[in-house]
């Protein structure tokens, strides 16, 4: 069975959203090295709709150095309204059923980015298997919390690091029930 596992930036007050307004000032060799990390670990990319479509409108026509890497990987969005994917190499499921088949087969780690709706869906439902947070030493104060309310997930904390910058790069599975 394939794992999942996500990575997301978040600040001390939680938020996750529209990390590009407040995370770079934090990133370092350190967090570029952990980063490069897990997205290496990555044999495919699934998605949310919303992430997707910020990606789609990007990686295609940018000339970053990860844009090839971006570009041909698999990529697998969850959507209930998405029709036709433009973004090369990518897929649509409709629901956490289509994710429990893509874990189920054969292949290696399926990454998640951002996608912070998709994230709670998948910790909810018990397919989630890493959930990577870089906790930025900032109150940002507005935008979207990676967690909301809902039914309580207990986690298991595997692996903790300080960047020199302060950010905390914590790992951690759902806990055995």
């Amino acid at each position: 069975m394939r794992k999942i596992v996500a990575g997301i930036f978040v600040s001390l007050d939680g938020v996750a959203e529209a990390p590009q307004d407040w995370h770079f000032p934090y990133f370092n060799d350190e967090m570029g090295e952990a980063v490069g990390a897990l997205m290496s670990d990555a044999e495919t990319t699934l998605l949310g709709r919303t992430t997707y479509e910020g990606f789609a409108a990007y990686w295609p026509d940018s000339d970053d150095e990860m844009a090839a890497m971006m570009n041909a990987q698999p990529k697998v969005v969850v959507s209930t309204t998405l029709e036709n994917p433009t973004w090369q190499n990518t897929t649509v499921v409709r629901d956490l059923d289509g994710v429990r088949a893509l874990k189920e087969r054969d292949g290696g780690t399926i990454g998640v980015t951002g996608s912070l709706v998709l994230v709670r869906s998948l910790l909810r439902a018990g397919l989630l298997d890493e959930l990577h947070l870089m906790i930025h030493p900032i109150w940002v104060g507005h935008g979207e919390r990676l967690f909301d309310e809902g039914e309580t997930v207990p986690l298991t904390l595997l692996k903790s690091e300080t960047f020199k910058t302060g950010v905390l790069n914590l790992t951690y599975t759902r806990a055995a029930s």
